[in-house]
């Protein structure tokens, strides 16, 4: 009997909050449709109920939902439900498949983390059913062994969004120190045959001990190093003349900085001025205005006093004229006025009309002039002020137009010719920094009588080359139902742990190419450990390995034109019941596969079709929002 496990049900269950639920069966199961529905979010959740550590994904479509059910059943009919808190934690284990409802009572628990020594934990009684239970791979290159963990598998099923595109080897999860284990566990899913007849070294000396430590760490900082140099735009020596020409091209383009930057201080001074001449021009306009107002109501104010004082010249000469009249002072008749009661005299009252009509005629005259003069000033400014302005506008547009733009598009050169100068100097750093490493890792070596290679990779044996053979040729058999671009040959390089794929390392390719072989490599081992019956989970989970007709990093990693699309999913499509895929995508599949019972489109639509994973009302429910089979 073939072992291996089906994913049945993944559902969410709050106390006010209406449950979300999708179901899963047999062969290829497709979740497609709009991003932000929850798409990549039931692969997080998968691998959350299967052991991962998470935080599972807080986004605000799951606030309100405590408890996560994952029901699941081997391929000899055997049916069980785990259940979780979305905190995480340990699980609860109940016979039989739930997801519309809660089980009752407090089921059989389970620890979330894998123990040898127990096995009342998750990892144990899942490879149980695998009859993988008890066995142990390598840890590292003296021979040591742990006990397999289920998490051990899962990273090789479940392929996130972000690991499907990893500039690194499948079996590496970014983590140097695992890269025996991953590998151990790909031998063992290859084969059949655990470490655990591996006998270890003999126990070293303090001493010992302590140089493969430094070794172990060298080990992980010269790998660090040697991934950032994978990144870097060329050799030591190229950098070095790059280094060189940035220099050279970064002193040129600071003299021209120079220039213009003087140029553009140079403008703005004589802005400035010609800006300072045209504000106190018109500040003085506006003054001589306010004192021609000024000094014409004071003319008018003298106009208005002589006026008077010729009105009192003319009546006194006329008092004078008259002879004995009454006194036009105290009002008394002519024989009764009397000179020591009464000093007016008309004629002096004339004459000091007259004299203060001379001086106000004097005061007019000063004032006359100085309005002449502050007219003649307030002309000189009107007629000099419009020159002054074209003159500033004329520097504000050469400023704006010329200056500045040519100072910020230099300044934007030198500023990037500065960053890439600062990334080369820094990658050459990296390669003194990877280049003293490695020194000191050879000096520690020749202590410790240590080989070169410092035990980095596995040795050929390892992994027989005859089982290498046979898994390329199903990952060749794969690419080519597929209909993968002018595929030709494919191999295992057991050094970098990856495909070769037409004389090409995998990493070598687009991010796009990378997810679509990826996914071949992930299904071909499900494929291969079928047909050879070896063990292996039984189930599958991509997401987004179609990235290249959405998102290719160019032409040469752009599919959109290709038919792998539809092979990929008829390939899929025809794969037999003891094998389980779920293809996380953005773009629709062909059309017969979006008919299947197994398909799931989320529409971001409300009243279209499944919106998403969550249910957008959030009214408490008893009918299924999710496919059952």
């Amino acid at each position: 009997m073939t072992r291996g496990l089906r994913l049945r049900h993944l559902s969410f269950h709050g106390p006010a909050r209406k449950f979300a639920t999708m179901s899963f069966g047999p062969g290829l199961n497709v979740v497609h449709g709009a991003s932000n529905t929850g798409k990549s979010f039931i692969v997080d959740s998968i691998d959350f109920m299967l052991g991962g550590k998470g935080p599972l994904r807080d986004i605000p479509e799951r606030v309100g939902y405590d408890q996560i059910l994952l029901a699941m059943e081997t391929l000899d009919g055997e049916q069980f439900t785990f259940v979780r808190s979305t905190e995480g934690n340990a699980f609860r284990l109940y016979d039989g498949l739930y997801s519309d409802v809660l089980p009752e009572g407090k089921g059989i628990t389970l620890a979330d983390v894998h123990s040898d020594r127990n096995e009342d934990n998750l990892s144990a009684y899942l490879l149980a059913k695998l009859d993988l239970a008890h066995k142990r791979v390598r840890r590292n290159k003296r021979g040591d062994t742990n006990s397999l963990s289920f998490r051990n598998l899962a990273r090789l099923v479940i392929i996130n969004e972000e690991e499907i595109i990893q500039q690194r080897s499948p079996l590496s999860d970014g983590n140097y120190t695992a890269d025996t284990t991953n590998t151990a566990v790909f031998k063992l899913l290859l084969t059949g045959v655990d470490d655990s007849a591996l006998a270890a070294a003999q126990p070293r000396s303090p001493e010992e001990q302590s140089r493969s430590a430094q070794l172990d760490l060298l080990d992980q900082l010269i790998e660090s190093h040697r991934r950032q140099i994978k990144e870097l735009a060329g050799p030591p020596d190229e950098l070095e003349a790059q280094r060189e020409r940035l220099d050279e091209s970064m002193r040129s383009q600071g003299e021209l900085l120079t220039v213009s930057e003087t140029a553009f201080k140079d403008a703005a001074a004589r802005r400035r001025d010609v800006a300072r001449r045209v504000e106190e021009g018109r500040e003085r306009l506006t003054e001589i205005t306010a004192l021609l107002e000024r000094f014409t109501l004071l003319d008018a104010h003298y106009r208005s006093d002589t006026e008077r004082l010729r009105g009192i010249e003319e009546a006194g000469s006329l008092f004078g004229a008259l002879g004995a009249v009454v006194c036009p002072f105290c009002g008394s008749a002519p024989e009764h006025h009397r000179k020591t009661e009464c000093d007016f005299d008309a004629d002096k009252a004339v004459a000091a009309a007259q004299s203060e009509i001379h001086k106000i005629g004097v005061r007019r005259s000063e004032l006359t002039q100085t309005i002449a003069m502050l007219r003649k000033e307030a002309m000189s400014f009107e007629r000099r002020l419009p020159g002054l302005e074209e003159q500033l506008a004329a520097i504000s547009g050469e400023i704006d137009r010329v200056v500045s733009p040519n100072l910020r598009q230099l300044r934007t050169a030198y500023r990037q010719l500065a960053d890439k100068d600062g990334e080369v100097r820094e990658a050459l750093a990296i390669y003194r920094g990877l280049s003293d490493l490695e020194q000191r890792k050879a000096a520690l070596e020749r202590e410790s009588g240590a080989s070169s290679d410092g035990g980095n990779s596995l040795s050929d044996g390892d992994l027989p080359s005859t089982t290498a053979d046979k898994f390329s040729g199903i990952v060749l058999s794969t690419l080519k139902d597929w209909h993968f671009p002018e595929i030709g040959r494919v191999h295992f390089e057991a050094k970098t742990r990856d495909l070769v794929i037409n004389g090409k390392h995998r990493t070598s390719f687009g991010k796009g190419l990378r997810a679509i072989t990826q996914a071949a490599f992930t299904v071909s081992l499900l494929q291969y450990c079928r047909q050879f019956e070896t063990p292996h989970p039984g189930f599958v989970v991509l997401d987004s390995p179609l990235l290249s007709y959405r998102e290719p990093e160019g032409d040469g990693d752009d599919l959109s034109g290709t038919d792998l699309n539809s092979h990929f999913y008829e390939f899929l499509g025809k794969l037999p019941d003891d094998r389980q895929v779920l293809v996380i995508e953005n773009t629709d599949p062909p059309t017969d596969i979006q008919t299947s019972i197994q398909t799931v489109k989320f529409t971001k639509i409300e009243g279209v079709g499944r919106y998403g994973f969550f249910p957008v009302d959030q009214a408490p429910s008893t009918t299924s929002s999710g496919l059952d089979f």
